[in-house]
């Protein structure tokens, strides 16, 4: 597995660099032999410069190739690196043949997975092409440690692209709970506001029409639209602070008088059960979103809420005799939000049109609810 091209490691730069470090344990060789091996000035100035260039072309292939995988300039580097540890190696003898270990290590950070093998098996063969050349058999544990160590960088590698990925899968799991959370304070405002808006806007305009008819009538209206703001105005900061849960009952008796104010015959269960809190919650929302949806849209003159528990599950229905959907409506934003509310306790929700006209919905929630997707 690889970083994907152009995937940046977000580490500092010299922690990127230190996994390079502990291999240049391996330059006491060169070095020593460059110090004590009798050459001409001239040879020791022209392997010492390509011994350090070698070294920092190298430290630089494996900070690049953290940084982008397989980019050109990693790859022209690890060629710079290739050539100076072959050309070092076969002119200056085994001492040196340790240099074809960086170049797999080099490699095996720096490759594709159908490059690696090839360029390792390359440079151990050409490590022990320099040993038993000059007849240092005992040495060519060299080429074996060119085998290990690409093993080693490779695992290595793996381990680096992996906590990548979970760091991005990290953050991107983040980023889907913030989206989730603001949809659900975004369906919280709107099964809010959409009840308590609609039933100031029409209780405002029923005491328009009773200003000057009925002063006294009138008044009581804007009373009630004043509580009803009130209210909006406390459920509102009740959510925002993450502790709003509207009960079946309050639903109900909401439900009631917005209901009866607007002149609609409402007919309620004799009794609301006692229901878990999430399942009387959602309830709860359901009797909200349709009471909303009658005032606004039905032109009903009565609606039935019926409300059932068996034990396993809760059945609630609201009906009405209005208009009904046209056939080519699409559910709204609140009942598909409402919808999303139910699915999410294992429930469901359905609506359409009566056979004796007018709209029914109907939700069916488990009273032990259930994740979504598992079957009931």
């Amino acid at each position: 597995m690889e970083l994907r091209s152009g995937a940046v490691d977000p580490r500092p730069r010299w922690y990127r660099v230190g996994w390079a470090l502990p291999w240049l344990l391996f330059q006491f060789f060169p070095a020593a032999d460059l110090v004590t091996t009798d050459r001409p000035l001239a040879v020791r100035l022209v392997a010492g410069s390509g011994l350090l260039v070698f070294t920092a072309v190298y430290l630089d292939v494996f900070r690049r190739a953290f940084d982008r995988c397989w980019s050109g300039s990693v790859l022209g580097r690890l060629a710079v690196v290739a050539a100076l540890g072959v050309a070092l190696a076969v002119w200056l003898g085994p001492s040196w043949a340790g240099l074809l270990i960086y170049v797999s290590a080099a490699s095996a950070v720096a490759l594709p997975t159908r490059w690696v093998w090839p360029a390792v098996v390359a440079a151990a063969a050409v490590c022990a092409g320099v040993l038993v050349l000059h007849g240092e058999s005992g040495l060519l544990v060299l080429p074996v440690l060119c085998l290990l160590t690409a093993f080693a960088l490779r695992g290595t590698r793996h381990l680096v692209s992996v906590n990548g990925e979970l760091a991005e899968a990290r953050e991107e799991l983040a980023r889907n709970a913030v989206a989730e959370e603001r949809l659900r304070f975004a369906r919280d405002l709107h099964d809010l506001l959409g009840h308590s808006l609609s039933l100031i806007a029409l209780k405002s305009e029923l005491a328009g029409r009773l200003a000057e008819a009925d002063p006294a009538r009138a008044r009581a209206e804007m009373a009630d639209v004043e509580a009803a703001a009130r209210r909006a105005l406390a459920e509102v900061r009740d959510a925002v602070s993450g502790y709003r849960q509207v009960s079946c009952g309050q639903a109900l008796a909401e439900a009631r008088a917005a209901l009866a104010g607007a002149g609609i015959a409402v007919r309620l269960p004799a009794r609301v059960p006692t229901l878990p809190g999430p399942v009387d919650a959602a309830l709860g929302w359901v009797v909200r979103e349709a009471t909303t949806n009658v005032l606004r849209h039905s032109g009903a003159r009565a609606v039935t809420v019926t409300l059932t528990e068996d034990g396993g599950e809760a059945v609630l229905t609201v009906a009405d005799d209005g208009r009904g959907p046209a056939d080519d409506t699409e559910p709204g934003s609140g009942l598909t939000g409402l919808a999303e509310r139910v699915g999410a306790l294992g429930g469901v929700l359905t609506g359409g049109a009566r056979q004796d006209g007018g709209y029914e919905l109907r939700a069916v929630l488990p009273l032990t609810p259930v994740p979504v997707g598992v079957a009931r």
